[in-house]
């Protein structure tokens, strides 16, 4: 690729359309490497263009449908790029997420356009061998058209993708590490801010179903009961503290649960955290962090916050243990609210330490990846020092308006869209039980009158037999005739036919009680 005579368009896909403004710290992290990555291998701003899309530019009608009409936006942008790059997302999520087949469409139109891919600090998902899905996933990573995956938390698992050694493969730390030199201009400065009474901590929650969803046993209500004693055990321990969310509705609306079912005080809670930079005023707030999410606990780490992680999901202890803090990855065995404020307390008093090649690992393997496609393997320039990096790494401006608005809309519609999809369900639900008593009620017919017409030719038999035998006074077979006709009744309210006469009912109830009487019983 001539590098000198063309201007080299990147086109990077993440997750930057989630409501969830740790994504958006992760897109402008990698928007700032790449523009310093670039900036190292001696091109001008002007000589190239990163496109920064969603890593959904496959979209979700397309999945329903297949119309491949409703590719044209996702080829339009593929074809037009010179590298494809992705920085984030879910995009090898099978599980419970579908991303995983929005990823290998994705890959087969830059195979067919020819396009070189990289993965960029991506999660990597259990590896299955009997999983369709999975192994859907394994054949279009090794089509041809993948230099690159590296990973944040998984790379034995990631090992069992590359067939034959068809792709590099790395383990290095996320961009989001750098996240506090991109955002440093919305920081607070705690050394000018007034001295604080106490030192404050920001629990981080997640949605009600964050850790049933991950097969890990610990429910609403008990997240909810641990939320409470750990806010119990600060204060008492003499912290302030506020419940946070990194702007997914999901956990928005877990928070609102929380005040509205536990009484936790709202005006210790934090809504409308809608972008970047509004995250990273609030954190400049705390002295520590107690969190669930794992954008947080990076953020905190970058910010040389302490931090202790929830492990919900197996890239939590993998990234404290990347940091060389293994220890403040908690998992499920000990969400006691004592434990945790200790460990916490613990991690304060140490503070952060960081390594250096540990964080130089996500920009290293980023730059020699580009640098093949882009200059060639032949190419001799070697990446910016640590130091060096901090400068080069452009800070992010701010949101414009028509973002923020775009950010709102689509935080919305996402509520909205749930909202419809709940709805349904609930209408199919109610549909499937009158379909069920429907059912119900016709087999109970249907046994009653098998039932019935047992009972009446057994009455009819049995009457024969006894008229035919001569053994009682007619009066008796009077009576037995009643007795049989009240038993008939009886067995026909029982399951549940006749419930429109139930004066009918009533009556002969009484005349077989009278009998009964009248028989001595």
């Amino acid at each position: 690729m001539e590098s000198n005579n063309k201007k080299i368009t990147i086109l990077l896909l993440t997750n930057r359309e989630s409501e969830n403004a740790g994504d958006q710290v992760i897109e402008a992290s990698d928007i700032g490497l790449l523009q310093a990555l670039m900036k190292n291998l001696g091109f001008e701003k002007k000589a190239y263009k990163i496109n920064s899309r969603s890593a959904s530019i496959v979209t979700k009608k397309y999945m329903v449908t297949r119309d491949p009409e409703l590719l044209s936006t996702a080829e339009t942008a593929i074809s037009q790029a010179d590298i494809v790059i992705f920085g984030g997302a879910p995009v090898f999520n099978y599980g419970y997420q579908s991303f995983y087949e929005r990823t290998a469409v994705t890959l087969e139109i830059a195979q067919k356009y020819g396009k070189p891919v990289i993965f960029s600090a991506i999660g990597i998902e259990a590896y299955d061998e009997n999983s369709k899905k999975c192994q859907r996933l394994k054949s279009v990573l090794n089509i041809g058209c993948v230099k690159q995956i590296t990973t944040r938390d998984g790379l034995e698992r990631l090992e069992k993708y590359n067939d034959n050694n068809s792709f590099k493969i790395g383990l290095v730390s996320d961009p989001a590490v750098f996240s506090s030199t991109v955002f440093e201009n919305f920081i607070g400065n705690k050394d000018s801010s007034p001295v604080k009474e106490k030192k404050k901590i920001g629990i981080f929650v997640i949605r009600a179903n964050g850790f049933i969803d991950n097969n890990i046993d610990f429910s609403k209500e008990q997240s909810a009961e641990l939320w409470l004693n750990i806010i119990e055990t600060l204060k008492s321990r003499g912290y302030d503290y506020e419940l946070v969310t990194s702007g997914h509705f999901g956990d928005e609306a877990y928070l609102d649960y929380l005040i509205r079912e536990y009484n936790v005080p709202v005006n210790k809670c934090v809504f409308n955290i809608n972008m970047p930079e509004t995250l990273f005023r609030k954190m400049s707030e705390y002295d520590g962090v107690i969190s669930c999410r794992l954008h947080p606990s990076i953020i905190s780490f970058s910010m040389n916050i302490p931090a202790v992680g929830l492990v919900w999901n197996t890239k939590v202890p993998s990234f404290y243990k990347g940091i060389g803090y293994p220890e403040r990855a908690i998992e499920k065995e000990e969400f006691c609210a004592e434990a945790i404020v200790g460990k916490l307390e613990k991690a304060m008093e140490e503070g952060i330490e960081k390594d250096q090649d540990y964080l130089m690992s996500v920009y290293q393997s980023l730059f020699f990846g580009v640098k093949d496609i882009v200059c060639g393997k032949d190419c001799d320039i070697q990446p910016y020092e640590y130091e060096t990096l901090l400068e080069m790494i452009p800070r992010f401006a701010g949101t414009s308006e028509n973002e923020q608005y775009l950010k709102l809309t689509r935080k919305f519609r996402r509520a909205y869209e749930t909202c419809n999809k709940r709805l349904k369900d609930n209408l199919k639900l109610k549909e499937r039980i009158v379909n069920l008593t429907e059912n119900n009620n016709k087999k109970r017919k249907d046994a009653a009158i098998k039932i019935t017409v047992i009972q009446v030719l057994l009455s009819v038999i049995i009457m024969a037999m006894l008229i035919r035998l001569n053994v009682l006074p007619t009066v008796s077979y009077f009576l037995i005739g009643i007795i049989l006709i009240c038993l008939l009744v009886y067995v026909r309210s029982l399951l549940g036919l006749g419930r429109k006469n139930n004066l009918l009912v009533r009556i002969l109830r009484k005349i077989k009680r009278i009998i009964m009487s009248i028989l001595g019983r």
